[in-house]
């Protein structure tokens, strides 16, 4: 995003947004410019404010329980180009630019196995050893 998000826009996005029980919503990330979708993860309050204010998504980890940035470990990052919610407002999308690969497994897209001729496919390759991504 090009421009800085204020804080009365952050206050409007927040009271539009319908979190689940949890406080969390789900956030489908997706390249900007091709469409691809790259990955679902999810935000709470703080994230999303984090995301429009510095222009990097901010996620929400359920099993840390705690907020990471994209490519905080990896150093495959986002740079959030446009911040969208849907008509029940409890669904964000995150059109993004996308560096490298976004899926822990070293894939460009984690939606990477598909049912194709009644079987499961895989469609995407590894790109990058996630061991040299995370180095575990």
């Amino acid at each position: 995003m090009d421009n800085e998000t204020s804080d009365e826009t952050i206050a409007v996005v927040l009271s539009e947004l319908t979190f689940d029980a949890q406080g969390l919503v789900p956030a489908i990330a997706q390249q900007h410019d091709t469409g691809e979708v790259l990955t679902l993860a999810w935000m709470n309050r703080d994230a999303v404010t984090e995301t429009l204010r510095g222009g990097r998504p901010c996620y929400w980890s359920r099993s840390r329980k705690k907020l990471w940035k994209k490519g905080e470990s990896s150093g495959q990052t986002q740079r959030l180009v446009e911040f969208r919610y849907d008509c029940d407002h409890d669904a964000i999308l995150l059109m993004v630019d996308q560096k490298g690969v976004a899926c822990h497994t070293g894939r460009r897209t984690c939606f990477f196995r598909a049912v194709r001729g009644g079987k499961v496919e895989t469609i995407a390759e590894v790109l990058v050893d996630p061991k040299a991504l995370y180095g575990s």
